[in-house]
């Protein structure tokens, strides 16, 4: 049981309802779940876990460093596991999808501007808010 083991790497004891959560996020096709989203999917696969727990589990994955959690403009947080790779964020301002990207041409820029005006950058997050072309 790879949950088990991650679980147990983070500090947390393993318990039912964060072995779940935790394999409803890694086996789920969206990447950015909302709290709601994790409980409805979990209500559908007949798992019997409340939204109060969701919630709960959902903030102690965020501490443990299991996930990561996203507060995207006009809407409510959404997480997704935190697998160690960087990338940005496009939100669609219509549909509320979120679209992961990386480009090391942005990336680069960024080191430079911080460094141009003499800091040292610590941790950055870029998220794009867009519309689909001719809506």
């Amino acid at each position: 049981m790879v949950e088990n083991q991650e679980l147990r790497k983070a500090g947390l004891k393993v318990t039912l309802p964060r072995v779940k959560i935790l394999q409803m996020l890694d086996h789920s096709p969206e990447r950015h779940m909302s709290a709601e989203d994790v409980y409805k999917a979990l209500m559908e696969a007949g798992e019997d876990v409340g939204l109060a727990t969701v919630y709960r589990v959902l903030t102690q994955f965020e501490s443990a460093g299991l996930v990561v959690r996203h507060n995207f403009d006009g809407g409510h947080a959404v997480f997704e596991l935190a697998d160690g790779e960087h990338h940005d964020h496009m939100v669609c301002v219509d549909t509320g999808e979120v679209i992961e990207f990386f480009d090391a041409e942005i990336e680069r820029r960024q080191r430079e501007i911080v460094k141009e005006h003499g800091f040292d950058m610590v941790d950055h997050n870029l998220v794009l808010y867009v519309k689909k072309k001719g809506a």
